[in-house]
């Protein structure tokens, strides 16, 4: 279709005959994310309040679609970039995110760091340094205020006001140590996402949620002897990039459950199946 017949079509998004409309979504849907900038041109012409509500929730529709496919091929791909990942999931409360910019974001906090640290430092003073930047200059903290909120879940809200949830904030400390060539890796613990140091025999927990203190597997232990389950070797040792961003997801499902907006729920329930395997975390 060319534009004069694309721009023939969506005028007809406020027809009073609902067979039509219905028909006219459908053609506009099958047309896939292409249609987005044209929609959206549309809209900021249309002087039709119905017209514009229903290209809204087609352009909502298409834009959660490339979501879907983007954490898709993200998964099929390896998840190799957790940074990817996260700004995939971020898209669906911003989806003109540019991830570029938040590779420049969390670069410049690796430089902050880098300036003061030493390979040759042991585990624990590396992670010293690491906490006096991420807490001190950078000012990351925990958000107690509105835990629950769906921003926490957002990398660049949290990236900007320096406050998030357990794991968010686990993924920005995890993707400055990394870029620092430290062992770090994310750790699914019921009810709590924490950080492990772990190379050749050297192992140890890092609570970023609570300003980075480190802790042992016996803490651990102790954790989940009080929550009355049985250890999982989950519990205790690194888990994927992929299992992070489901974690992420299911936080998200948490907070529109807590906020009380059912369509979200379905649709960001929609992603996640999309990226479940056999081998996927429960919490």
């Amino acid at each position: 279709m060319n534009e004069r017949e694309i721009k023939a079509l969506v005028s007809l998004l406020d027809d009073e005959d609902s067979e039509v409309t219905t028909l006219v979504e459908q053609k506009i849907r099958s047309m896939g994310s292409k249609i987005i900038p044209f929609l959206e041109s549309e809209w900021e012409e249309s002087f039709s309040a119905i017209a514009q509500r229903r290209i809204e929730e087609l352009i909502h529709e298409l834009q959660l679609s490339v979501m879907i496919e983007r954490l898709t091929e993200w998964k099929n791909g390896g998840a190799i970039d957790l940074l990817e990942g996260m700004w995939i999931v971020a898209t669906y409360q911003y989806p003109d995110l540019s991830l570029e910019k938040l590779q420049a974001d969390v670069n410049q906090l690796y430089y902050k760091v880098w300036l003061q640290f030493k390979a040759e430092m042991n585990p624990v003073d590396q992670v010293k340094i690491l906490n006096g930047e991420f807490y001190g200059s950078m000012n990351f903290g925990a958000n107690t205020k509105s835990f629950h909120s769906a921003a926490n879940s957002m990398i660049n809200v949290v990236l900007e006001s320096r406050r998030g949830n357990p794991i968010t904030l686990c993924v920005i400390y995890l993707l400055i140590a990394r870029r620092l060539n430290m062992p770090v890796y994310g750790v699914n613990l019921p009810n709590l996402f924490v950080l492990t140091f772990k190379k050749d025999k050297v192992q140890f927990y890092i609570n970023v949620f609570n300003r980075g203190i480190i802790f042992s597997k016996t803490d651990i232990d102790h954790y989940i002897a009080q929550l009355n389950l049985p250890p999982k070797d989950s519990f205790f040792q690194p888990c994927s990039n992929l299992e992070i961003v489901q974690r992420v997801l299911r936080n998200l499902i948490l907070s529109y459950e807590k906020a009380g907006e059912p369509e979200k729920i379905k649709e960001v329930e929609q992603v996640l199946i999309a990226i479940l395997d056999e081998n996927s975390f429960e919490d």
